[in-house]
């Protein structure tokens, strides 16, 4: 069964499953590909298959929309480092699964290629004091303070005898921890601007080699 799109769009299909599940999908994609601005109400209710009233219904407005888009994008993300981490096998391991799930994002299909992340994306067009853009910083954090607890558990294991000369104590431990954090969170950021600006992925591939280098000279 199909409704008609907006004008000059083709037919689009009903999808199963329930409507909200549908408007966060169409709303997904028209978000990513066109922006937040450009992309309004009767879009995403033509690409969903739903009636106007039904996307109210589940959402109280395009700012409510936005910011559940936001987080399915980050549960999204989340999926795709639990799956490279369930490989790790160390703690060097884990921290390159964070670049190597963000270069798993990269790697998706795109309508129109990758355009670089999805959140930075959208919280570039929100205001100050959006909800979203309190979304987006809180998944940056969260990415970063995954990297200081598998850079803690790295530096933690090392035999005393290698502590020494290779890992501080203490207080001191915890710094560089951060440090070397904010260095491997900074390292993603700018490759995944430049991964979007050029439209593949191979600057988080890049990206994640400097990170592997970084990593073994700790």
């Amino acid at each position: 069964m199909t409704e008609a799109g907006s004008a000059g769009k083709p037919p689009v299909k009903r999808r199963g499953g329930p409507a909200r599940g549908r408007i966060l999908e169409a709303a997904a994609r028209r978000f990513y590909a066109d922006g937040v601005a450009a992309t309004g109400i009767d879009t995403i209710t033509a690409e969903a298959g739903v009636a106007k009233m039904s996307l109210y219904n589940n959402f109280a407005s395009k700012a409510d929309l936005v910011t559940a888009y936001l987080g399915a994008r980050h549960e999204e993300w989340l999926g795709l480092y639990r799956r490279r981490l369930a490989d790790a096998r160390t703690p060097r391991d884990a921290v390159l699964a964070v670049f190597d799930a963000y270069a798993d994002h990269a790697g998706l299909a795109y309508e129109h290629g990758f355009r670089g992340c999805g959140l930075l994306n959208a919280a570039a067009e929100l205001p100050t004091g959006h909800e979203g853009r309190a979304v987006v910083r809180r998944h940056k954090e969260e990415v970063e303070g995954l990297l200081v607890t598998h850079l803690r558990e790295l530096l933690s294991d090392r035999e005393p005898s290698d502590r020494d000369e290779r890992a501080p104590d203490g207080e001191a431990l915890d710094e560089k921890v951060r440090d070397v954090a904010e260095h491997l969170a900074f390292l993603l950021e700018g490759a995944i601007v430049r991964a979007g600006l050029e439209g593949d992925g191979t600057r988080m591939r890049r990206a994640r080699a400097l990170a592997e280098s970084l990593v073994d000279g700790l």
